[in-house]
């Protein structure tokens, strides 16, 4: 085994620089049942994310990987195990979790600054502080000039930066995000990758990030985990020990292919390991 992974059925928790656990899974499992048949995605999971972490989760498509990531959102029950965030429900720290979607999911016809501001309007506290906060975050995301724009006016990727923008406007201490950039071209793919870090490094927030891409995942994060084959268990919890901040650079060194290497194994051979 390689020495950067830690391999396992029953738990995987990482150390961090700050060992506060922020989101704690313990044996979760998720079970659809329907009069003809039931379908487990998910069985014996269990991660622990410190704050400010930035952890990928990778696996073969079907894995269950989106389903672990809505089950931490709220947005699903699991069937087995709990989900804490701080030591407390999931369902009573919704205030403390943002979601990033595969697409921005953006309302056009609010300009930009507006749909940033949506989360607050639901919340009916759309301040005069808030409002220079939103503001903050498209200075931060490059789009400075775009807030009285529209979602339409814009590409790809500046949208999904819009999007970033309105899960920061809360203050949240967590980010999930569901393969945020899949639908972009490769160098837009790679520019938000950094654009990403750059956030995360001036935020800290923690971030769960799923995505089909081993070099995203090794490229983004302080660690990654891989999901086996479903039912999904997670079989490995991998520290990347690469500088920060990351450049492009980074993903032509030997070290990077290690890992990239290691974890395309892992997911080639889940079947056996799970």
């Amino acid at each position: 085994m390689s020495p950067h992974t830690s391999t396992t059925n029953v738990s995987t928790e990482t150390a961090t620089k700050d060992s506060t656990p922020v989101i704690e899974l313990r044996d979760i499992g998720m079970t659809y049942s329907s009069r003809r048949e039931s379908n487990t995605v998910l069985k014996g999971c269990n991660l622990t994310i410190g704050r400010g972490e930035f952890v990928s989760v990778v696996g073969q498509s079907g894995g269950g990987k989106t389903t672990l990531l809505r089950i931490i959102s709220g947005l699903l029950e699991p069937t087995e195990g709990s989900v804490e965030v701080h030591g407390r429900p999931v369902r009573d720290s919704l205030n403390e979790l943002a979601m990033v979607f595969q697409k921005p999911v953006l309302l056009p016809w609010r300009d930009n600054l507006a749909n940033v501001l949506l989360p607050m309007e639901f919340r009916g506290k759309v301040t005069a502080e808030m409002r220079e906060h939103a503001h903050e975050l498209l200075d931060m995301a490059g789009l400075k000039d775009a807030a009285r724009r529209h979602p339409y006016e814009l590409s790809g990727g500046m949208q999904q930066r819009v999007a970033i923008c309105r899960a920061l406007v809360s203050n949240p201490e967590i980010m999930l995000m569901d393969e945020p950039f899949g639908a972009l071209d490769a160098m837009t793919r790679d520019t938000m990758n950094l654009e990403l870090l750059r956030i995360w490094r001036e935020t800290r927030r923690s971030v769960l990030f799923v995505t089909h891409s081993v070099s995203e995942a090794v490229f983004l994060s302080n660690r990654v985990v891989v999901v086996g084959e479903r039912p999904g268990r997670i079989i490995a919890d991998i520290a990347i020990d690469l500088p920060q901040p990351r450049t492009k650079a980074q993903r032509y060194t030997p070290e990077f292919y290690e890992y990239e290497q290691e974890i395309s194994a892992l997911i080639g051979a889940s079947e056996s390991i799970a």
